[in-house]
């Protein structure tokens, strides 16, 4: 693959950019990552407002998930992160279960187009997770969780990474209605 392949392979795997954490984050960069995370459930609805069965079907770039798949995995993602985050903060050295992302974005109901319940599910647990965000003192952000295969990190790290997330996929989403002219 040629350096300009490889590039634009990176540009639709990562449409707004690799994760890049805040090495230290203040309230102000807390509160911009926790708006983010808010705003996950309205940014996704836009993204798939008026696209059917057909649309939601079609991978959002070669060898990568439907646009369904990438809805579901938000919500089946965002529910482990706003797990993970009330177990560090309820118990020390918490060890975070990961789980196999393609596996899951194969399951009937991660492949079903119908993304209805999906973003349902992140119509409630945003703003409940915000809640709960917003609601923690600078010292909780420090707390650590162990995630065996990206190592120790902090709330912080955890919050600013979701944040990211969110509008990673629903960049993908966007790109691909893009490219499609949807």
């Amino acid at each position: 693959m040629s350096m300009a392949e490889t590039a634009a392979v990176e540009a639709l795997r990562y449409p707004i950019g690799r994760f890049a954490p805040v090495t230290e984050a203040d309230a102000a960069s807390r509160s911009r990552a926790i708006d983010e995370i808010a705003r996950l459930p309205s940014a996704l609805d836009r993204a798939v407002a008026g696209l059917g069965h057909d649309q939601l079907a079609t991978p959002y770039r070669e060898d990568g998930w439907t646009l369904a798949q990438v809805v579901h995995h938000l919500a089946d993602s965002h529910i482990h992160a706003y797990i993970r985050t009330r177990f560090a903060l309820a118990e020390s050295n918490f060890t975070v279960k990961p789980y196999d992302e393609n596996r899951w974005a194969e399951f009937p109901d991660a492949i079903d187009p119908d993304v209805t319940a999906s973003l349902d599910l992140l119509r409630g647990l945003q703003p409940r997770w915000a809640k709960l965000l917003r609601s923690l003192s600078s010292d909780d952000f420090k707390r650590e969780l162990l995630h065996p295969e990206r190592g120790p990190m902090t709330l912080d790290r955890l919050v600013q990474l979701y944040a990211w997330h969110g509008a990673h996929h629903v960049a993908h989403i966007a790109g691909a209605r893009a490219r499609h002219g949807w």
